[in-house]
């Protein structure tokens, strides 16, 4: 069983408390380990992704503590090819569905997939 490193539980922090119960179950039932990249975001933050093209919107729910980045940390390092990322969304919606939590993964958008994405139907 894997768990949450320091850095990870810091990324957490100001994020909405039932996604982040999410996210801590999620690593006790995956598979795969994973780290968390980034739980909220700054206004300042957020405009540079939309520059780099890394983010469409302003009104991303990072700003909010709705969202979560999270990724695979495969042979201690992040893996950004897409398999892991599918073992990541299996944890996340089980860990949402056993929390009784709505949760929507940026993987499963029509558009603009985004793999390390997971956010909060609020």
């Amino acid at each position: 069983m894997y768990k949450l490193g320091k850095r990870s539980l810091d990324r957490l922090e100001g994020i909405n408390g039932d996604l982040a119960r999410v996210v801590k179950r999620a690593i006790q039932i995956t598979e795969i380990d994973f780290t968390v990249l980034e739980g909220m975001r700054s206004e300042e933050r957020q405009r540079e992704l939309v520059a780099k093209g890394a983010s469409q919107t302003m009104k991303s729910l990072h700003l909010i503590g709705e969202a979560v980045d999270i990724a695979p940390y495969i042979d201690g390092r992040i893996s950004w090819d897409w398999p892991p990322y599918y073992e990541l969304a299996r944890a996340m919606k089980q860990a949402a569905e056993e929390l009784g939590v709505t949760i929507t993964w940026g993987g499963d958008w029509e558009t603009f997939k985004d793999g390390p994405h997971f956010q909060i139907e609020v």
